[in-house]
């Protein structure tokens, strides 16, 4: 689908180390300023049990998870909107993201260089956020611009879009990023359109020491309750460590850590939820498999996720819901007790489905 999620923050917070991590591979993520460049991109599986689930009823000969692609930006400083340090090229790889992971560092090391040379979660955020306002701001005033011209011509379109860039401006102003709630749908299209940075759907996470007595984290918890913004506190170097194990050492490590999962998982499933993301799946003897939808796709629309041929030729879907599918141990089990659905091209595809799709071609 080529969606994408970027790693952004400061420098030298562990955006690479948690790209490390997500991607398994094995990026610079040395101790200075600017080690990240270009920004990197990585493929990776979205892990869900559900497949695995599905797969231990039918035992298929292939299980393929789906993917997202995340990408580790280069580090941000004071005055980039401006173009200090990388801030150009920072802003405009972000520009490119669809949804974003906002890494704090939010403990003490003498060790770990920060680039204001103290720690402060909050004003870490804060940097960031101003400099994605202020370059959206740029982007508010030669929109503006150009709607004069339109507005005098008695465009009465331009009116309407006016009125929403300054009221984006209004909600900027105290270097708040905007809240696209009070807009309503055809003015968020508008807004979309203009592919604002501060507006990208962003979740924080919190890198955290594993010596508790050196973090720093209420503060940032504080904000994103107040902000309404989903907050991941993670140990970044020990989800590091664990991803790079073996999965029997993997789980040793997650049992001596009193840990069900690697909070890395959390942070995958969080960037896949950013993107307004679904799946569904597909499984049969040969294969069990988990496909990537947008939220409130139909029908066809997923069939077309497979091949565009099955979207242009869709007949029907047969359709079990994935509770259904556990609860009366696959498909026969699902039909036998009237489970297993007929649906049409107007079906809205719910999360979790197991389909089979009919079509002609």
């Amino acid at each position: 689908m080529g969606f994408k999620c970027g790693i952004l923050g400061l420098p030298n917070v562990g955006k690479s180390t948690l790209f490390n991590a997500i991607t398994k591979s094995s990026i610079p993520a040395e101790n200075f300023p600017f080690c990240t460049i270009e920004p990197n991109l990585g493929i990776v599986n979205v892990p869900d049990k559900r497949l695995d689930k599905i797969n231990n009823i039918v035992n298929s000969e292939n299980v393929i998870p789906t993917t997202m692609s995340f990408v580790d930006i280069a580090g941000l400083v004071e005055g980039a909107s401006k173009g200090e340090g990388l801030g150009n090229a920072f802003l405009s790889n972000i520009r490119e993201m669809n949804a974003l992971l906002h890494v704090v560092r939010c403990f003490d090391d003498e060790n770990v260089v920060h680039v204001d040379g103290f720690i402060d979660p909050l004003k870490d955020v804060e940097t960031i956020n101003l400099e994605l306002i202020f370059a959206d701001l740029e982007v508010l005033e030669r929109r503006d611009q150009k709607l004069e011209k339109l507005i005098r011509s008695g465009d009465q379109d331009a009116k309407k879009q006016k009125i929403i860039i300054q009221a984006l401006k209004e909600l900027m102003k105290n270097g708040n990023l905007p809240k696209l709630d009070r807009f309503e749908a055809e003015e968020i299209k508008f807004i979309e359109s203009m592919n604002l940075l501060s507006t990208k759907p962003t979740v924080l996470v919190a890198n955290l020491s594993d010596d508790k007595s050196k973090n720093n984290f209420d503060d940032l918890k504080n904000y994103a309750e107040i902000n309404n913004i989903k907050i991941i506190p993670a140990v970044i170097k020990v989800e590091h460590e664990l991803a790079i194990l073996e999965e029997e050492e993997q789980l040793e490590y997650l049992e001596l850590l009193e840990m069900d999962e690697p909070v890395l998982n959390k942070i995958i499933l969080a960037g896949y939820k950013l993107l307004s993301l679904e799946t569904f799946f597909t499984s049969g003897p040969k294969e069990s498999r988990a496909w990537t939808i947008h939220k409130n796709s139909l029908a066809p629309q997923a069939a077309g996720v497979i091949h565009t041929d099955f979207e242009k030729g869709f007949i029907k879907a047969e359709v079990i819901s994935y509770k259904d599918f556990i609860d009366f141990n696959g498909e026969t089990g699902a039909k036998k007790n009237g489970k297993l659905r007929l649906e049409g091209k107007d079906y809205l595809v719910k999360d979790g489905d197991i389909i089979h799709f009919k079509f002609n071609v």
